[in-house]
């Protein structure tokens, strides 16, 4: 996890392969932690017909798409769909998939059962998707607006709230999704779309399209292909249908996987903040140094960080960068630089006012008595800035630990990211809401109250 860089040259080669994972039934995670879908059983059986090694990276599908493009992973599956200006940038697999699209509304919704009830009114789609693209292609034809959303679950939910009248989606996954008890009903008949793909980079990767092909074309001619088919889209794998969808029920089944992102929140938020104190220190003292090369490079530093979307400074450090120097790093470590350059720009603010804040005279006083600049700022100025710098600190603390939440767009799986993962199989966005917020709530409390009594015994020099 803390490797930074990876070999892609290795001799045993692991692909690493992106998927959306908040896409059932071709992708989503189970009540175990094992990533399941047609998607996920196909690679397994195609990995084992061809005898090559893998490992499943779970981003949302447009940080899976980036991540190909910027040649952070090996090849996507994620119920991609083959187009034209796809094919610019991708090579892309045999068909293993023929979608198509249809309308569903909400169940209790009687008033919009055909396109032309839907002028004047918002229909939610999901970015990448046929979906997306049919309801582009229809809009002005029938006069409505298009919400986009990044996931399925947020998607069908803007639609039971009323914000949008309908949705258009990917058949199989709005059937699935129907099957499961999303609260909506399908209103159209299926519109023909495009075909699905595995996806490699251009130039990139070839063996290993040549094998997924070979292994499809195997899977197919032994059964193996209709098997996995009949498991998720006829028989129907109705994992919500087995889980307790009661508040208690769920926090039992999701606390497995809910205390593994709170894990991941934490490492990411102590481990970027001690970074972010050494660099905060270094850009602080650096703002204040009457060397104005010096004032001007930390000017810069903190201007850059603190005028732009801490999502910005997330995709271009995991995919912005390493694309133009052609290297890999991990999403880990990517978020952890991220956060640690944002909060080190805030907390060099802090160190800046805190200092500044000190009386000039305690510094004259401590020159006076003889003392050189560095130990009169050591001994004499710091000290005092400190203390008035505490409550700040504890501010940005809180902030860094809600800011992970933003690293779930490049699929750090953190405490967000989690409940997004699980959501996607259960589909109770209210209730597991609930539970993820309470999570977050308690910890951030805790965590205050230690602060509290930490800048107590501070301020009284008992600590």
């Amino acid at each position: 996890m803390l490797s930074p860089l990876t070999n892609v040259k290795a001799a045993e080669k692991t692909y690493q392969i992106a998927t959306d994972i908040t896409f059932a039934p071709f992708e989503f995670q189970d009540t175990s932690g094992e990533f399941v879908g047609i998607d996920m059983d196909l690679v397994a059986a195609i990995a084992k017909d061809q005898g090559f090694k893998y490992e499943i990276k779970p981003l949302g599908f447009n940080a899976a798409v980036q991540a190909l493009e910027s040649k952070q992973v090996d090849a996507v599956i994620a119920g991609m769909s083959i187009t034209d200006e796809r094919k610019i940038k991708f090579n892309f697999s045999d068909p293993y998939f023929d979608s198509g699209i249809i309308m569903a509304v909400s169940e209790g919704n009687d008033d919009v059962s055909s396109y032309n009830d839907l002028k004047g009114k918002k229909v939610a789609v999901k970015t990448g998707t046929e979906g997306a693209s049919f309801a582009e292609s229809i809009k002005d034809k029938y006069g409505f607006s298009i919400v986009t959303f990044d996931d399925s679950a947020n998607m069908y939910e803007d639609v039971k709230t009323g914000n949008s009248v309908a949705v258009f989606d990917d058949y199989p996954v709005l059937a699935y999704g129907i099957k499961q008890g999303n609260g909506l009903k399908s209103v159209t008949d299926k519109e023909a779309g495009a075909s699905y793909g595995f996806a490699v980079s251009k130039g990139e990767n070839a063996e290993l399209l040549e094998m997924f092909n070979t292994g499809l074309a195997n899977l197919k001619a032994s059964g193996e292909y209709q098997k996995i088919m009949d498991k998720y889209l006829e028989t129907g794998s109705n994992t919500a249908a087995t889980e307790d969808t009661g508040f208690f029920g769920l926090l039992k089944e999701s606390m497995p996987s809910l205390m593994t992102g709170l894990k991941m929140t934490l490492i990411l938020t102590v481990v970027s903040l001690i970074i972010a104190t050494i660099v905060g220190i270094v850009f602080g003292l650096m703002r204040i140094a009457k060397s104005r090369l010096l004032s001007t490079i930390a000017m810069i530093y903190i201007d850059i960080f603190r005028g732009t979307p801490l999502i910005v400074q997330a995709f271009f450090i995991y995919f912005g960068i390493p694309a133009a120097f052609d290297f890999r790093i991990t999403a880990f470590v990517a978020g952890l630089i991220t956060l640690s350059l944002n909060a080190g720009a805030y907390m060099a603010e802090i160190v800046r006012g805190g200092i500044q804040s000190v009386d000039k005279g305690q510094m004259e006083a401590a020159r006076s008595l003889g003392l050189p600049y560095g130990k009169a700022m050591l001994k004499v100025v710091l000290p005092q800035a400190i203390q008035l710098m505490i409550p700040a600190f504890i501010n940005q603390f809180v902030i860094t630990l809600k800011d992970t939440s933003i690293l779930s767009i490049i699929g750090i799986n953190e405490l967000t990211q989690s409940g997004k993962i699980i959501i996607a199989r259960n589909l109770e966005s209210f209730q597991m809401w609930i539970i993820v917020g309470i999570i977050y709530f308690i910890v951030i409390m805790i965590l205050t109250k230690v602060s509290n009594v930490l800048e107590r015994r501070i301020k009284n020099g008992k600590a």
